[in-house]
């Protein structure tokens, strides 16, 4: 039996009102496809608020006013407190003044270390903000329902309008361009050689049951094992299964989920 690998009802992830049907049933999409959209107002408005506040953020920690403007007080009363210690050599000041001078330059300099400690948090405070404004992005994507492989949309599950919830299936999404051939073999037949890798043949019926079907108009594929099970069931069986690469066939598909096929082995060279 020709059968789906993948076959998933893509959900939404926040809950909100879908705006935009971006597809319709049948619609072959690409991965990445935008295929509806749930209103994303507020999360427009508060990615726009989390962006100034970054820049303001970034602003302030590219501000190195402070630093320059500490070490520049710095310089000038550490050259003044100097100045009144020579004065105090000479007798020319009280002790208190020209102490209270060299306290000033020792105040100025931890300054420095203050502006520097300020543009340091300033610079947290920043990446916290870019932080923020990439959450705020994120919450955006996550209302823009996209696909998430090349696929067919088999069905729509929400309509436009509807309200949904997180967890909700708004699009059932199948892919159709691998498939995958599921069947049962005779174990004992063919010992030793069922297994990951051994090249078969593929014959799928498009046309009808595949006990009435003649093999000669079936679509033919050269393939591999691709799984064996674990066991053998109480028919001496294995459980195996092949992929193939389906084709479009217009804006159609050659081979359809459900139809019957066979998996024949090659003969054992020699």
């Amino acid at each position: 039996m020709v059968k789906l690998i993948r076959n998933v009802r893509v959900p939404a992830e926040v809950n909100g009102r879908i705006v935009e049907m971006k597809v319709t049933e049948g619609a072959n999409v690409k991965a990445g496809d935008l295929l509806a959209v749930i209103d994303d107002t507020q999360a427009q408005l508060t990615l726009k608020f989390k962006e100034a506040e970054e820049r303001e953020a970034e602003l302030n920690a590219s501000n190195d006013v402070n630093i320059r403007d500490a070490k520049n007080s710095a310089e000038a009363a550490t050259a003044e407190a100097e100045s009144y210690k020579q004065l105090r050599d000479q007798g020319a000041t009280p002790y208190w003044e020209m102490k209270k001078k060299v306290l000033e330059a020792d105040k100025a300099i931890l300054r420095i270390e203050l502006a520097d400690l300020q543009q340091d948090t300033a610079k947290v405070q920043y990446i916290a903000k870019r932080t923020e404004r990439e959450l705020a992005a994120h919450e955006l994507t996550k209302r823009r329902i996209v696909a998430p492989f090349d696929g067919f949309v088999e069905s729509r599950i929400a309509q436009l309008g509807e309200w949904v919830e997180p967890g909700s299936p708004v699009l059932q999404l199948v892919e159709l361009d691998t498939l995958r051939v599921e069947g049962d073999i005779d174990a004992l037949r063919f010992p030793g050689r069922i297994k990951v890798g051994t090249p078969v043949q593929v014959l799928i019926y498009a046309n009808g049951d595949r006990e009435k079907a003649d093999p000669a108009t079936a679509i033919r594929f050269d393939a591999k094992i691709g799984f064996v099970s674990s066991e053998i069931d109480l028919a001496n069986r294995y459980r195996i299964w092949v992929e193939i690469q389906n084709e479009p066939d217009g804006n159609d598909w050659t081979i359809k989920p459900g139809m019957e096929a066979d998996i024949i082995v090659y003969p054992k060279a020699g």
